[in-house]
């Protein structure tokens, strides 16, 4: 990047999105929004093969939409079609997440969904289609409802063989196509499930509750997933998974997202527990490891140590892409604190936002 670019926070709050810019250095940022004011905006996702912005957003009376922006969030449009089950069995939820697709593949977005599904647009998110295959897998059935509802919340494309991709339901698993598409298959051998703690876990097929998946473009076999039960690092792929949970403060967690230009390093929030969803001792934390999950260090100089009982949602920790790589935390009673160092000091942003969802960032 040269010294000329732009470093933007995408906020998505349950009041509007947001976006806070900056230089290089990330000392001094200018707030811009509320955009859709009003609307729980759950994301906004930045393409960064055309510039657009994409911002899943609710409201009671219009329901759920996904809007666009062409010019770095001054004007926002409403596609032609939204994501839509056209049919009178299935209301549509909430959109959770959008996913540009890859360099090769222009025009192509993604779009996960409550109740969980995948929709596919090839043609920048003007129109949307169900990914009928997932939609009709034979485990569905069996899916449950989580505290959040049931949703598919994560996009992975693999960075290079466009055949592949993976998503992330709560709860149901990872869950994997290597056809585009055609069929999908449970990744999750490896992950436990253990929701009484007087017996002992075991490790379904599929079922799991996945809370967030992270990936480094540039070594696609390997995938971290934070679950309800701990983290956990696959190396082929999500055909297998091995628990990195040692070391932590609890197996229980929402955020997760890897380092820019490090397979080995990748960043988590934890959380009490499933019941008590603010920071273990009420001290503001994020844990890095730096070699694959071997060992964690609890990274928290600058942010609050103490009554610190916020919450981060799965979606509310960002990194960027410069050199040396800022890290973003955003909770859901509004603070946002940003790191321009890898997380070794943390200072807070001087606004107070609505509850936010979450937190992405683009460098332009």
């Amino acid at each position: 990047h040269d010294m000329g670019s732009r470093v933007l926070m995408l906020i998505a709050t349950k009041k509007g999105g947001f976006i806070a810019e900056s230089d290089e250095a990330r000392r001094n940022w200018k707030i811009q929004g509320p955009y859709l004011p009003g609307k729980n905006v759950m994301h906004v996702a930045y393409d960064p093969r055309t510039g657009t912005m994409f911002a899943p957003a609710w409201d009671w009376w219009f329901g759920a939409r996904v809007h666009r922006s062409f010019d770095l969030g001054a004007t926002w449009d409403e596609p032609v079609t939204g994501p839509n089950f056209g049919r009178d069995d299935v209301k549509l939820e909430k959109v959770w997440s959008v996913q540009p697709g890859r360099p090769e593949e222009p025009g192509v977005i993604y779009a996960g969904v409550e109740p969980a599904a995948l929709f596919k647009s090839t043609d920048n998110g003007e129109t949307w289609e169900l990914v009928e295959s997932l939609w009709s897998h034979p485990t569905r059935p069996e899916w449950v409802q989580g505290n959040g509802g049931l949703m598919l919340h994560t996009i992975m494309p693999h960075p290079t063989d466009l055949q592949r991709l993976s998503v992330a339901i709560s709860v149901a698993g990872v869950f994997s196509t290597e056809d585009c598409g055609a069929t999908w298959s449970p990744s999750n051998q490896g992950i436990s499930m253990a929701y009484d703690e007087n017996e002992p876990p075991t490790y379904p097929e599929w079922g799991q509750c996945v809370h967030m998946l992270a990936q480094y473009q540039d070594k696609p076999e390997r995938l971290f997933a934070q679950n309800h039960t701990g983290v956990f690092r696959s190396d082929d792929r999500g055909k297998s998974w091995s628990e990195i949970s040692e070391g932590l403060p609890s197996d229980w967690g929402l955020p997760m997202v890897g380092h820019p230009h490090d397979a080995d390093t990748v960043y988590i929030s934890p959380g009490v527990s499933s019941y008590y969803h603010w920071m273990p001792k009420a001290g503001a934390a994020v844990y890095r490891t730096r070699n694959a999950g071997g060992a964690w260090e609890r990274l928290a100089k600058g942010l609050p140590s103490r009554n610190a009982f916020i919450n981060v949602m799965r979606d509310g920790l960002a990194t960027d892409t410069l050199d040396t790589p800022g890290v973003y935390l955003g909770a859901n009673t509004g603070q946002l604190f940003y790191s321009s160092n890898e997380g070794a000091t943390w200072k807070q942003l001087s606004a107070m936002f609505p509850p936010i969802n979450a937190v992405e960032v683009a460098v332009v």
